[in-house]
């Protein structure tokens, strides 16, 4: 799958390989106090992951759950990220792109997306990619729709990191990404504003 250069509003250029912070007026639950990071952004609209909000589920017991056992050990019993509240069932796996799996989707030259269990059985047995994360479920936009939410102050936007994405602890994304664009995200204000 290619990226388009250009999203439906051409002021936006693809935010493919980017992350989506969350502004303090972020008000939607689902989103409030969250890094997306966008695997895809062209003019049919919008998917990224929340890379910042994980969930109860340790991923030795997803791998239980989907009948895999699990072969190497997973350091600091790792957990299971929540991607979104789209199809919450579905398993994302973003990773270095070692190889293409069945379903695999390069994002940026350090960053993958698989979806297909080929690439969990890969993990299980120690012959998946070095850095990798899980998610269930996505967060996705029509078109336009992620433009007009940018431009509502509801986002800001930075060239993503995959040393955020894969070597920052989960609880400390979100001042990491902020650290990207160079100031503390104490200082913004929660409410909206245009110049």
């Amino acid at each position: 799958m290619q990226y388009e250069t250009e999203s439906p509003d051409s002021r936006f250029p693809s935010l493919a390989n980017h992350f989506l912070i969350a502004m303090p007026n972020m008000l939607d639950p689902n989103f409030h106090g969250t890094v997306i990071y966008l695997c895809e952004h062209n003019e049919r609209g919008a998917l990224g992951l929340v890379v910042n909000r994980d969930t109860e589920i340790l991923v030795s017991n997803l791998f239980d759950r989907i009948d895999l056992k699990l072969e190497i050990a997973v350091e600091g019993e790792r957990k299971v990220l929540y991607g979104g509240p789209v199809q919450s069932d579905r398993g994302f796996v973003l990773h270095t792109p070692t190889r293409e799996w069945n379903s695999t989707l390069k994002i940026g030259s350090d960053v993958a997306l698989t979806t297909s269990k080929d690439v969990l059985e890969a993990l299980a047995d120690g012959r998946g990619p070095r850095d990798w994360l899980i998610t269930l479920g996505y967060a996705g936009w029509a078109a336009g729709q992620l433009e007009h939410e940018i431009a509502d102050n509801a986002w800001l936007t930075v060239k993503a990191s995959s040393d955020i994405l894969f070597h920052t602890p989960v609880e400390r994304r979100f001042e990491a990404a902020f650290s990207l664009l160079g100031f503390d995200p104490g200082r913004l204000s929660s409410t909206a504003g245009h110049a």
